[in-house]
């Protein structure tokens, strides 16, 4: 996933240097930057690097989940 996301990433940024409008560059790149942020995510999700992505006995209601 986060390959195909690193692709589309790529493609805004390539794209950016095509367009004339102003707020079309903007609006690439801000795509870009909120893509870029999602893949982070997933790569610390992955590495669970985030506390954000461990669960603790009252977020789960005492359910055990997986390994």
């Amino acid at each position: 996933m986060a390959a195909r996301l690193r692709e589309t990433i790529d493609h805004l940024r390539a794209d950016i240097g095509k367009v004339d409008e102003p707020q079309f560059k903007a609006m690439f790149e801000t795509s870009a930057e909120v893509l870029g942020g999602l893949v982070k995510a997933f790569e610390d999700y992955e590495k669970k690097n985030e506390s954000a992505w461990t669960r603790t006995n009252k977020e789960t209601r005492g359910v055990a989940f997986g390994p």
